[in-house]
């Protein structure tokens, strides 16, 4: 009865039904301690800090009621809170103000109360209110009122596992604002390119139903507003890809090198992607070998290109077409992780997933993924990568596209020669 009555607020204020219930929750918590659980009640109050700055809103806490809370732990000496017993500081309202930061007094005690709310504080108030502490002979505190810590200690389960869903919201909501930043990209120069090349098309609608979707989002955005915000510019992106595709010409998809080849070279004929020479292809491959697609002379012969197996080296690949490696998340160190990186680039050239999935379909996976590398190599000068990869498809179903020659004009430019 004396602990209980110990922590009854002094003065005008009463007592309510939540501070016993918090009490009864703490002292329940102290108890199960040690009975074959993995809790110690014992934490670091500088590693609690900075997981309740994180998980601050689980606890609905302020950026300065945090401060508070950090000042009264400057009060214990210790770097480690022990929740089994009491953790009583005492400090004067002069010094927690200086603390503080200076904090006025009434904002102090605005925050205070905030932490004893959110249960991560007790008040230890002593009968004339002050908070002071009695020590016995030997200089050993005996008894002490004040604000006890212990509480907090006890929460650090509660507050780290807080803090870990808190930082996977976050990196969840990151991840949905880099979507709908490349969407909206995307979408935007399509719809720009429709307008400035008057294509057929309704591009004057499509740019008034982006207009809403372009607006900034408020920073704090929750998670449910991203995802609609992403979703709308699926939908639209969609929209926008299906009808630049339908505006193309029958030349521009085309597969004849008088017209979408020429979307990846300038005006010398010498550099398209489809003209190669045996002497140029040497480097890439052993001599005397020729892969499925290419005759004596190292033309294509009208057969289907080679779908199992690494196309061309590796190493090959990857100096021809070094911009793609950047996009690697542990590198590139097999084909493997070429075909990964291919499907993470595809999206950001605005290659749609069916026009990926026909590619695969009809290249076969590996030489699809080097094609969408030779195509960001080549991203400055394409105008439509997803019309040109499904262009290069159809000439592949009909056995007339080999990957070699294509390789081999990179590695030209990229030697000057």
């Amino acid at each position: 009865m004396t602990e209980r009555f110990a922590t009854t607020p002094f003065g005008g204020a009463r007592v309510r039904a939540s501070s016993f219930l918090q009490r009864e929750a703490i002292d329940r918590r102290r108890a199960e301690l040690g009975e074959g659980g993995n809790d110690t009640g014992r934490a670091d109050k500088w590693q609690l800090i900075r997981a309740l700055c994180e998980a601050r809103a689980a606890f609905n806490l302020s950026d300065r009621t945090i401060t508070v809370l950090e000042a009264l732990l400057s009060f214990h000496p210790e770097r480690e809170l022990d929740g089994t017993e009491p953790v009583v500081v005492f400090p004067s309202n002069a010094e927690l103000s200086l603390r503080s930061r200076g904090m006025a007094d009434a904002t102090l005690r605005r925050h205070l109360a905030a932490l004893v709310e959110a249960g991560l504080i007790l008040r230890r108030d002593s009968p004339n209110g002050k908070r002071y502490c009695r020590r016995d002979a030997h200089g050993g505190i005996e008894s002490a009122f004040g604000f006890d810590l212990s509480p907090l200690a006890l929460a650090a389960a509660g507050i780290h596992q807080a803090a870990e869903a808190a930082r996977a919201e976050a990196g969840a909501c990151q991840r949905l604002r880099g979507e709908i930043t490349v969407h909206l990209r995307d979408t935007m120069k399509i719809v720009e390119a429709g307008l400035a090349e008057k294509r057929a098309g309704d591009w004057e609608g499509f740019s008034l139903r982006l207009m809403p979707l372009a607006r900034r989002l408020p920073r704090q955005a929750a998670r449910e507003l991203l995802i609609e915000r992403r979703d709308a510019l699926v939908r639209l992106r969609a929209e926008v890809e299906d009808a630049y595709l339908n505006s193309l010409s029958e030349q521009e998809m085309s597969g004849n090198d008088a017209g979408s080849e020429r979307q990846y070279q300038n005006s010398n004929p010498d550099h398209h992607f489809e003209t190669s020479s045996e002497k140029e292809l040497k480097p890439a491959f052993e001599p005397g070998k020729r892969t499925a697609g290419e005759d004596e002379r190292g033309q294509a012969d009208g057969r289907a290109p080679e779908t199992k197996g690494e196309p061309v080296a590796l190493a090959y690949l990857l100096s021809v077409c070094p911009a793609l490696e950047p996009y690697a998340r542990d590198g590139i160190s097999s084909w493997k992780d070429v075909l990964v990186t291919a499907g993470l680039v595809r999206s950001m050239l605005g290659i749609s997933p069916d026009a990926w999935a026909k590619a695969r379909e009809a290249m076969g996976d590996h030489v699809a993924a080097a094609v969408v590398a030779a195509i960001l190599e080549r991203a400055d000068v394409i105008r439509a990568p997803g019309g040109y990869l499904r262009a290069l498809t159809a000439r592949a179903e009909n056995g007339q596209f080999s990957l070699r020659p294509m390789l081999a004009a990179l590695e030209r430019d990229r030697d000057g020669g």
